[in-house]
């Protein structure tokens, strides 16, 4: 494995105070607040839907969730158009919100460590799961999906956010079934965009369904293709990344032990424990509809560490069957958790693994893997164009710590040229923080790199949060709008061009 040489590492440049600010409740819900920059201007080419989801309950009754991944899910709009921008937020009315609000105390266990009031009597064998729809939000034909990847989607109206309620996709979902928050949009590699996503049924052997929908046109909704393969062994798989012949996924080497969740003592997520010098493993499924699509998928051993998230894959030119595929993650060398006596809020991030972005390249004749570092700073939520979703990019863009090494809360946006190595950062530091950048390629893109990089920031001067358009080119900043709310540090957003 080759390794970049580490620079000269820089003095912390945060207060944990001003980062943990953040975790907070947002009290008010806004409609169509019209946001004014307080530096720059909205390029009038900007012509779309930014949506974000994340937790925006964090206490009730003076109890703290576990961890913030408890919190009920918020989704919060910026809408654009004519060089103008407004603000909506409103939180998903899951039936789980919607008790809890009316009784105003938790009723629900959360996965990541959240109990009931009244200790482990209380919470034992309560093995309930409240949907919390906290994680993604995508559009999908005419509905807004609020994505919990436990459980099934809440479908949202896309102008005013409001609940239409749980939806099963016209039948192609069972009730409860697992539909992951990691969706990701083919570009039309098959002819036509696709959404292509996938749910988990994990136990000794797990079992992956691949869903494929249409997401233009009057079919817009409707599913195109499926399969369903099993796997032996536990399945924790959070992300995956395509290509125009495979759905890769990487299954962590871990181990599940449900007792303490049974007995009330820890929430699902904490009964998980990586396996200290085993090996992973790819899991490559052929896609419907691609010419691999009757063949059975593949597994090949992964080296150690521990994926949430992956950049994109993509083949070699004329890969085929026994080509070489190219996958970039994020790998942590061990699961980072929080234990049952540690406050989320004053966690120690010296104590736990920095995510690095990593390149394994898959020799599907051989079966061997190699890897390589392509970044050993932080980094988290690394995206590339949406016109190259399963394709070779030369750019990448991804939320990175000020310092250049250890493992610090994300203050900074770095665009990183995956051929050449060339780095370009933005910070926010020292009173920003930032959260997953979203890349909006400008319409009549002639390059790459031509657009914009829309930006959620906690600024911590002023208690609340901004809204950063940054040029994708360089990174530059193009305007700072400021939100009229405090939103928590979140999780994922996308974006919808043009108008509803």
């Amino acid at each position: 494995m080759t390794r970049l040489a580490p620079p000269s590492p820089r003095p912390l440049d945060y207060s944990r105070a001003d980062w943990s600010g953040a975790f907070r409740n947002v009290l008010r819900e806004l409609d169509g607040e019209r946001l004014e920059p307080s530096s720059g201007s909205i390029p009038p080419e900007i012509e779309g839907c930014l949506y974000r989801n994340g937790p925006g309950r964090l206490e009730r009754a003076g109890q703290w969730v576990h961890h913030p991944f408890d919190g009920d899910g918020m989704i919060a709009a910026v809408r654009f158009a004519d060089g103008k921008a407004r603000f909506s937020n409103r939180f998903v009315r899951t039936e789980g919100w919607q008790q809890e609000e009316q009784e105003g105390r938790f009723l629900y266990r959360g996965v990541f460590g959240t109990q009931k009031p009244g200790g482990w009597l209380a919470n034992a064998f309560d093995l309930r799961m409240k949907n919390i729809a906290n994680t993604h939000v995508v559009r999908l034909g005419d509905d807004l999906l609020a994505l919990w990847e436990a459980s099934s989607p809440h479908a949202l109206d896309p102008g005013s956010l409001e609940t239409r309620g749980v939806t099963l996709l016209d039948g192609v979902l069972q009730p409860g079934e697992a539909f992951s928050a990691h969706p990701r949009f083919d570009p039309g590699h098959h002819g036509a965009r696709r959404m292509v996503t996938f749910g988990v049924q994990a136990g000794p052997r797990s079992r992956v369904r691949l869903m494929e929908f249409a997401v233009d046109g009057p079919d817009a909704g409707r599913l195109l293709a499926e399969r369903s393969d099993s796997f032996p062994g536990f399945a924790f798989l959070h992300d995956f990344a395509i290509t125009p012949n495979w759905a890769v996924f990487m299954q962590n080497a871990v181990a599940f032990n449900p007792l303490p969740y049974a007995l009330g003592l820890k929430g699902a997520a904490q009964c998980l424990a990586s396996k200290p010098g085993q090996p992973g493993q790819f899991w490559l499924i052929p896609r419907p509809g691609s010419p691999l699509a009757d063949q059975a998928p593949r597994r090949l051993q992964a080296p150690e560490g521990f994926v949430f998230h992956h950049l994109n894959a993509f083949e070699e030119p004329d890969a085929g069957e026994a080509g070489t595929l190219v996958l970039d993650s994020i790998v942590y060398a061990d699961f980072p958790s929080v234990g049952p006596g540690t406050d989320f809020r004053q966690v120690d991030f010296d104590s736990l693994p920095e995510g690095q972005l990593r390149r394994f390249r898959l020799d599907l004749a051989s079966g061997e893997v190699c890897a390589e570092d392509l970044e050993l700073r932080c980094c988290e939520f690394a995206t590339v164009a949406p016109s190259r979703v399963g394709l070779q990019a030369r750019h990448a863009w991804m939320a990175v710590a000020e310092r250049e090494r250890g493992n610090d809360p994300l203050q900074a946006i770095e665009k990183l040229d995956l051929v050449s190595g060339e780095r370009r950062l933005w910070s926010a530091a020292p009173r920003g923080f930032v959260s997953e950048p979203v890349m909006v390629p400008a319409a009549d893109a002639a390059a790459e790199d031509d657009g914009w990089v829309l930006v959620l920031i906690w600024n911590a001067a002023r208690s609340a949060s901004d809204l950063v358009i940054l040029r994708a080119g360089d990174l530059s900043e193009q305007a700072v709008l400021p939100l009229p709310l405090a939103i928590p540090h979140g999780l994922h957003g996308s974006w919808v061009p043009g108008s509803l």
